[in-house]
């Protein structure tokens, strides 16, 4: 795991010496949070691993430890946008607003996945000002302007409707399209759009740590006029002793960590 241990020492020593909450104004953040499920059962989806009575045994106590060590990494981070993937419902984004330091507002909405997983929006409602919502199955459009500027923000899974609305945003020149999430769909070579985290990624930076080493599981694709990075944001309390992101669960043994993913972040410059 020597490339773990590299990569967990040189990013945190670039985010510590950096401080990119404080330089940089207009920061937006992805993070996976990794399957935060509430403890109830739900009767849309197949849930009942993580009820008190499944084989996860997902009870208050974990469930309240994971939402505050979500609470904790979005108050590192100090960004005025926090977009997430992996929540529940509505009640479970609203825990984890209740539990950060920062006053965030929120936009959730019902994807209708399979999983029962669900995308939402941190932010602060003196910086980014929503015009519109829309959503559908696996991707979530937010419509609006951060610090003046003028912005789409689209969180997808591998969504062709996202691809689609990005591609019309783009097209028409009036704002910074911004996509974060799973987005080896779109088409960055010669099209609308640029990969934002391929510098990164060409570092050997990456979100998540498999057998093969570091890799972005999650991207941030922009349009062609935004010529801004992105990277990824890691701390030492967010990995395990292994150098990885340090997981709630390792199979079904509990861990005890937050995500199995490290978030993602860009500035608009």
């Amino acid at each position: 795991m020597h490339i773990a241990r590299s990569f967990a020492i040189v990013i945190y020593a670039v985010v510590a010496a950096t401080g990119i909450a404080a330089r940089q104004p207009a920061g937006i953040a992805y993070y996976d949070v990794d399957r935060l499920y509430d403890t109830l059962p739900s009767h849309f989806y197949d849930d009942r691993a993580y009820t008190p009575q499944g084989s996860l045994r997902w009870d208050g106590d974990r469930y309240r430890r994971k939402v505050e060590g979500i609470a904790a990494v979005i108050d590192s981070m100090s960004l005025p946008v926090v977009a997430l993937y992996g929540v529940e419902n509505e009640q479970v984004v609203r825990d984890i607003a209740e539990r950060c330091g920062e006053d965030y507002s929120y936009v959730h909405r019902t994807l209708s996945t399979r999983n029962g997983l669900d995308f939402a929006l941190l932010y602060w409602g003196d910086r980014l000002f929503i015009d519109k919502v829309e959503s559908g199955f696996d991707y979530m459009a937010v419509d609006g302007s951060l610090d003046g500027r003028r912005i789409m923000l689209i969180l997808s899974r591998y969504s062709s409707a996202a691809e689609r609305i990005a591609a019309a945003a783009a097209a028409a020149g009036d704002r910074r399209v911004i996509v974060m999430g799973r987005t080896d769909n779109f088409e960055t070579k010669a099209g609308l759009f640029r990969d934002a985290t391929a510098e990164a990624e060409a570092a050997g930076m990456g979100n998540a740590l498999f057998w093969r080493g570091w890799t972005m599981a999650d991207r941030v694709v922009t349009d062609r006029s935004c010529d801004a990075d992105a990277s990824v944001y890691a701390r030492q309390w967010l990995l395990d002793r292994k150098g990885g992101p340090a997981a709630t669960f390792r199979g079904r043994r509990y861990t005890g960590g937050r995500s199995g993913r490290l978030p993602i972040y860009i500035y608009i410059r």
